[in-house]
């Protein structure tokens, strides 16, 4: 995943994002900017996994797609499409009016799920038994492992930071080695990433117990600019050309990385669960 930026980072970002002229957002004949996370260890990997679906668009839109791999707000601002995690896409929206025209499947799915973990001898059955216990939320720019938890307790009643014991913020990944060697009660992460680290022998599933698990959440967006969007002919041939990424990566595996098997398109709307702990939470600015 990525480095997400500090809230201040984050709109002054996206208050880039909004001024850009809208005649060189809704021209469909020079190079369409692409953005995307740093989702892999470093750019040139990053880069590496994602420069054939660059290139494949570029090929159905008939116009050159260039590739971004950016990690920072400023970054996404320089980008007329973007991959998406789905906070991130909720604040493009709130503040800028980016809008999301598909989402990325996982293993045919479009959606996934905020987890709760911790050791097997550790008691915790519920959020109730975390009074005074060591629990590590991932940054606070993520959606499975901060924004979505923290809406949970909030709809319990529960203040974390005066509740639990001793709160971290670290890297998915951290968080779930650490609890399956009891270095810490218990964490939160996301169903995709635990699945992937057992599935990887970082970690054994008999190692960690999943005691909470939320509702389905979108998977990451593909959202263009709000200047863009209004181009509905050029959002129509884009829709068609993700639509074509899943057959074709019968042809072409690296199309994607492992288990992505495509996008299905999305609006604005899909997004809702996000947007709404957003504002429950405080956390999306007032308009």
């Amino acid at each position: 995943m990525s480095t997400h930026p500090t809230r201040r980072q984050a709109l002054a970002g996206l208050a880039a994002l909004a001024t850009v002229p809208a005649a060189s957002a809704q021209a469909d004949t020079g190079t369409l900017r692409f953005g995307v996370g740093l989702y892999q260890p470093d750019k040139e990997k990053n880069d590496a996994t994602y420069r054939p679906l660059a290139e494949h668009l570029s090929r159905q839109l008939r116009r050159p797609v260039k590739l971004y791999t950016v990690d920072t707000w400023e970054g996404l601002a320089k980008s007329l499409a973007a991959v998406m995690g789905p906070w991130g896409y909720v604040l493009a929206n709130h503040v800028a009016g980016a809008q999301a025209v598909a989402t990325i499947l996982y293993d045919g799915k479009p959606e996934y799920f905020a987890i709760m973990v911790t050791h097997p001898g550790s008691g915790i059955r519920s959020i109730a038994d975390l009074k005074g216990k060591t629990f590590a939320f991932g940054d606070k720019g993520s959606t499975s492992g901060y924004l979505i938890p923290v809406h949970h307790f909030q709809k319990n009643r529960i203040d974390p930071e005066k509740y639990l014991g001793r709160v971290l913020y670290t890297r998915h990944q951290a968080i779930e080695m650490q609890v399956s060697r009891g270095e810490i009660d218990a964490g939160a992460d996301y169903n995709r990433n635990r699945d992937a680290m057992i599935a990887e022998g970082l970690i054994k599933a008999s190692d960690s117990v999943v005691f909470w698990t939320s509702d389905p959440l979108p998977n990451d967006a593909l959202a263009v600019r709000a200047e863009l969007a209004k181009d509905t002919a050029f959002v129509a041939r884009l829709r068609a050309a993700l639509a074509s990424v899943g057959p074709e990566l019968a042809r072409t595996p690296g199309l994607l990385p492992a288990r992505y098997t495509g996008f299905v398109a999305k609006d604005n709307a899909f997004y809702r669960p996000i947007r709404d702990a957003g504002l429950a939470t405080g956390k999306l600015p007032a308009q």
